[in-house]
Order: structure tokens, then C-alpha cells, then sequence
């Protein structure tokens, strides 16, 4: 018998979220049934914080639920043939140490991932995060050699593999962060052109700046005024793929702010949403690119890992302040 932890949703976020708004709880868990039944006990190694958990928790989750998300699990006891007792996986199972799985649910890391390479990478730049890059530039934005994309919250686990995939592309990237220790790394690791959007005097400026001609690509990841301001910099024909709103996901009350129709007209822009699953079919594809450019070096990334289970509302709350560079994960 095994006792696992898991992290509820005591309370729904009323704007920016709480600890009070998190419980702990202990769930003992049944031992593995025999005949048929193909259960899995699994153990938590890593977990993930995303932004996308603050407004799917008020869209999809009830109260008292486990806090949805993502882990990096290794299998400890198996009735499933298909998966072996130590395989490593990626699970949809939410804040917990432990769970029991019929296997339907998880997939198991590539079969050539490096031994030197971390697994907890399989929650960012070689797992959702990265694919979200990917499809979100090569089928939304449709970058082409040649253009300029820009990206914001460019630091993170996706823009930090938008702007790097651009470049590997033949694009010129241009990024935004928060802080200057983020827009060091993002010329580390090959951004053209980077700025920190809480010091300077204009953003309209800032962005003209960094790029006179205007922008091919927008791949956007935080919405509200930076969105309302780039717009009117896009080149005509230009794309623009919505991937997140951050800057809105705490408001209690919705933002109002300048509307799209006309930049949109005058300069025929496409603008798209999107969500990384539409292309889960494509799944296999997207991870084998990430992967062999991460090995080759050409895609650098970089992990804020929290220690202790009991840390992740800490680690969730501090990555929605924007404190964590490159993808923030929690080890176990």
C-alpha cells in the first residue's frame, strides 16, 4: 500500500492565487489488481508549472480537485506488458507523488533519449513547451528564411525555444523580458535583438528600435498592452499566433483595451489561436526535431527547479511573477 501526496484546489483563484488557496492531502492508494486489469504504480519525479493552469483551473476544474498538470514519473510496479517496472514516462495525472495508471494516459520517453540528458527536459524544451514553439511557428506563424519574428515573455519555456527555432529557421528574432538578467541570457543564446519591457520609456519605440521595418512574425504570449502596442508594427501580411495571455490570466476584472479590426484590415494580418494539441498526431515528429537540435547543441536550455513536492504552490505562484528563466519544474 502506498500513501501518495497530492496538491487540491481548496479554493478558486480570485485574482492573483494564494497558498490558502491550495491544500495538501494524503490518498492511499489501492494495490494493483490482477486479472486484466493493466494498472501501473507510478512515482513522481518532476513536476511542471505552466501558466496555462491558472485559467484551466477556472475553466475545468471543480474545487477540491487535484491541481491539473504534468510529471515526468518512473514506472515502479507494472501489470501493463506494454510498459516496464523503471521506464520513465510523462503523465497528465496533476500535483502528486504517486499514481496508479492503466497506461492510456502516458508516454513514454523516446526510445533514444541521451543518458546525459536530463529527464525533467521531457516537461519543457523537449516536451509541451518546445512542441508549442514548434507548431506554433512552423504551422501558425509559417516563418519563412528571411523575416523577423518577435516574441515576448521571450525568457520562458516556450519563447526561450520560439526565438531559438527562428534563428535555426534563417530568421532575424527580436524578444522581450522582464528583467536584464533575462535579456543577457536571451542574447546568449542568440536573440538579435532583446529588451527588458519594464524599463523602457516607450514600448512603441522600443519595438521600432529593435526592428525599423516592422515584425513578419508575432508569436505571442502575453496579451493585454504589448499586443495592442505590436500590432501596429507588423508588416503587412503578417502573422500572429496567439499561444498565451498571461498578462490577463489574474485579472478579476477584464481588460479593455485598444481593438484589432483596424490594423488587422489595413494590413491584412492573420491573426490565430492555438493550442499545442491539435497536432498530437505530429507528437513523434516535433519532439525528435527538438530533441536532436537540443543534443546538437543548437537549442540551449535552461531549467529554475524547485526541490520539495511540498514547494509547488511556491514554484507555481513565483513562475506566474515571472521569477523563473527558462522553464520552471519541480523535482520531487
Amino acid at each position: 500500500m502506498v500513501i501518495a501526496k497530492a496538491w487540491v484546489l481548496k479554493k478558486h483563484f480570485d485574482g492573483f492565487p494564494k497558498t490558502s488557496d491550495f491544500d495538501l492531502k494524503k490518498i492511499e492508494l489501492p494495490d494493483l489488481k490482477h486479472g486484466g486489469e493493466r494498472k501501473l504504480l507510478l512515482e513522481s519525479l518532476f513536476l511542471s508549472v505552466d501558466p496555462y493552469m491558472r485559467p484551466y483551473s477556472q475553466r475545468y476544474m471543480k474545487e477540491g480537485d487535484v491541481m491539473i498538470g504534468t510529471q515526468v514519473a518512473r514506472i515502479l510496479e507494472s501489470k501493463n506488458p506494454a510498459f516496464a517496472v523503471g521506464a520513465f514516462v510523462v503523465g497528465h495525472n496533476g500535483w502528486r507523488t504517486h499514481f496508479i495508471s492503466d497506461g492510456k494516459d502516458l508516454q513514454l520517453l523516446p526510445s533514444n533519449w541521451p543518458e546525459s540528458l536530463p529527464k525533467s527536459l521531457a516537461l519543457g524544451t523537449v516536451g509541451m513547451p518546445g512542441l508549442t514553439a514548434y507548431f506554433g511557428l512552423l504551422e501558425v506563424c509559417k516563418m519563412k528564411p528571411g523575416e523577423t519574428v518577435l516574441v515576448n515573455a521571450a525568457a520562458g519555456a516556450v519563447g526561450s525555444v520560439v526565438g531559438q527555432l527562428a534563428k535555426i529557421g534563417g530568421c532575424k528574432v527580436v524578444g522581450c523580458a522582464g528583467s536584464d538578467d533575462k535579456v543577457a541570457y536571451l542574447k546568449k543564446i542568440g536573440f538579435d535583438e532583446a529588451f527588458n519591457y519594464k524599463t523602457v520609456k516607450s514600448l512603441d519605440e522600443a519595438l521600432r528600435k529593435a526592428s525599423p521595418d516592422g515584425y513578419d512574425c508575432f508569436f505571442d504570449n502575453v496579451g493585454g498592452e504589448f499586443s495592442s502596442v505590436a500590432i501596429n508594427q507588423m508588416k503587412k501580411y503578417g502573422r500572429i499566433a496567439v499561444c498565451g495571455a498571461i498578462s490577463q490570466y489574474n485579472d478579476s476584472v477584464p481588460q479593455k483595451g485598444p481593438y484589432v479590426q483596424m490594423p488587422m484590415i489595413f494590413k491584412e494580418l492573420q491573426m490565430e489561436g492555438f493550442i499545442v494539441t491539435r497536432w498530437s498526431s505530429r507528437r513523434e515528429e516535433g519532439l525528435q526535431a527538438l530533441l536532436k537540435w537540443v543534443v546538437e547543441g543548437k537549442v540551449k536550455c535552461h531549467e529554475q527547479v524547485t526541490e520539495g513536492f511540498e514547494n509547488m504552490p511556491m514554484a507555481f505562484m513565483g513562475m506566474l511573477k515571472g521569477e523563473n528563466l527558462g522553464k520552471a519544474v519541480v523535482k520531487v
